[in-house]
């Protein structure tokens, strides 16, 4: 055994091995201190929670940052504590679109931002009469439902209307309102906010097909005058002759006026959802004719190509068929008086709807032929593959047949 002083001595030789000074670097990265004392914490001032550790909050040194100073007298709530937005509701994401000057109407689609219902509106609700377009069709037994459950007054003058032609229904501010077969709602002297609330929310139920992303309204204005007896277009003002009301208490003239002129801007924002669908699908064209530019026909699919097809002969026939867009004359009006016609054909032509569904049917035509050359690519390319399988098919077959007449040989021999 050892003796504690043989114990003393090697450890103390022990230690003076492992602390013997070794070379140091000819230059340190960071400044050193002396006797290599270990850092302070605060030594880097890059880091705020180090740099600020142990600091005293005093005046002075608060007046000698006063980045520091406005976050002690102002915290930052922390960022676990924020809330998310609110989300907007269904009505706030309608795609809206409202009707300015003549100069800006053209057949071609229009490309504008869709406005929030909180937008301010110059119009004054009590002299403005808006159309909206939220879907393909109404379910107009179900529409009569849904307006006499919330309180409207449903044929409130007793004209009498084809309830599958037009729905005319009255609320409590006395504006009012027609609803048309062809997923459009028309109001006179009804606020955007409830015209907006009652399609995107009540009516909706009673919609086939619906596109509330896609909605489209139309904006107009209209002067009663209790001088005439008729009323006309002024631009795209509708004067409308109250006389027989002012004078005999009957809104049975009145009410058949704005049947006519509602039947009629019924169509603009019907044409404005088609517009913007071949729209759509013109980019969607464009973007595979691009590609096919380019040399490349492997991209080409015959599931994109045969949708592209049915989207096309659903908006010709929507166009065409469906609805009464292309209609001269509504049914509703054939034996009524001619002055009706006049107020159709009149709104009509101020929305330019005939040039517009022209401009479409062309453009449709043009996007068919684009669709057609496509779709015979396509059967081409199957065609050819089918005509290889069909090649390789024989090749096997004649290699099971040589070597059958192979195999003869070497048995008879």
């Amino acid at each position: 055994m050892r003796s504690p002083l043989q114990k003393v001595v090697a450890h103390a030789c022990r230690g003076i091995y492992t602390k013997a000074p070794s070379p140091r670097p000819l230059r340190s990265f960071h400044q050193t201190s002396l006797a290599s004392l270990p850092r302070k914490r605060t030594f880097f001032s890059s880091n705020q929670l180090l740099a600020n550790d142990g600091r005293p909050d005093d005046p002075d040194h608060l007046r000698d940052s006063p980045l520091e100073a406005d976050s002690l007298q102002n915290p930052r709530p922390s960022t676990s504590l924020k809330r998310k937005a609110v989300r907007s509701s269904a009505a706030n994401s309608l795609r809206l679109n409202a009707v300015t000057k003549p100069s800006k109407r053209s057949g071609t689609p229009r490309k504008s931002a869709p406005p929030s219902i909180s937008d301010h509106d110059e119009t004054d609700y009590s002299r403005s009469i808006r159309a909206i377009c939220v879907a393909q069709s109404f379910d107009m037994i179900q529409v009569q439902e849904i307006l006499r459950f919330h309180g409207f007054e449903l044929d409130p003058d007793g004209i009498e209307f084809d309830t599958q032609a037009v729905v005319h229904a009255r609320g409590v501010n006395k504006g009012d309102i027609f609803v048309f077969p062809s997923g459009t709602i028309v109001t006179w002297s009804v606020p955007r906010e409830t015209l907006v609330k009652l399609a995107s929310t009540h009516l909706i139920r009673a919609a086939n097909f619906p596109h509330l992303e896609r909605a489209e309204m139309e904006v107009l204005e209209f002067t009663p005058d209790d001088t005439r007896d008729t009323s006309f277009m002024k631009g795209e003002v509708v004067i409308l002759g109250t006389r027989p009301q002012a004078l005999e208490k009957d809104k049975v003239d009145t009410t058949l006026a704005k049947v006519a002129f509602s039947s009629g801007l019924a169509r603009s924002p019907k044409l404005a959802v088609l517009e913007t669908d071949l729209e759509y699908l013109l980019q969607e064209s464009k973007a595979t004719l691009n590609v096919l530019a380019a040399g490349s026909q492997n991209k080409l699919k015959r599931s994109s190509i045969l949708k592209m097809t049915g989207q096309l002969l659903n908006l010709r026939s929507q166009l065409n068929h469906y609805s009464d867009i292309t209609e001269e004359l509504p049914d509703m009006f054939w034996e009524s008086e001619s002055v009706l016609e006049e107020y159709y054909n009149q709104i009509g032509a101020a929305l330019s709807v005939r040039r517009r569904i022209e401009i479409l049917n062309k453009r449709i035509d043009y996007a068919h032929e684009n669709v057609s050359v496509l779709r015979e690519m396509i059967s081409e390319k199957y065609g050819h593959r089918l005509e290889w399988i069909i090649i390789a098919l024989i090749t096997v077959e004649v290699m099971f047949e040589l070597r059958r007449v192979y195999r003869e040989e070497i048995s008879d021999s």
